[in-house]
């Protein structure tokens, strides 16, 4: 299953041309990068978000507001997947993409 174009749809209109954010096809799906770090992406009809810490990643999921990003068999650390049922408002996706954006801001630039 290709990735969900009108998540993809909602995510540029959120980000808009200017924000240094940049695509790149990932796992089937697509990835979003600033300064060359992950922030978020698209996997089927899930938003990926990269939380960084397992902690956080855990406390989305034991809320129920997110799920494990597991696509393999193992979950990857500091990821959540949020299905596109969960996202209904435009809102919604800036929270998650907010977050993602934040943790990859916090990283060093990669050249």
């Amino acid at each position: 299953m290709p990735y969900d174009k009108d998540i993809e749809n909602r995510i540029k209109a959120i980000l808009g041309p200017d924000s240094g954010v940049t695509a790149k096809g990932m796992f089937g799906g697509v990835c979003y990068l600033f300064q060359g770090n992950m922030a978020f992406g698209i996997y089927k009809d899930n938003l990926i978000i990269r939380l960084g810490s397992q902690q956080e990643a855990q406390r989305a999921i034991d809320a129920r507001r997110a799920l494990p990003f597991d696509i393999t068999g193992k979950p990857m650390k500091g990821w959540v997947m949020v299905p596109k049922d969960r996202l209904a408002k435009a809102s919604d996706y800036k929270k998650w993409l907010d977050r993602g954006l934040s943790f990859a801001r916090s990283l060093t630039k990669k050249n």
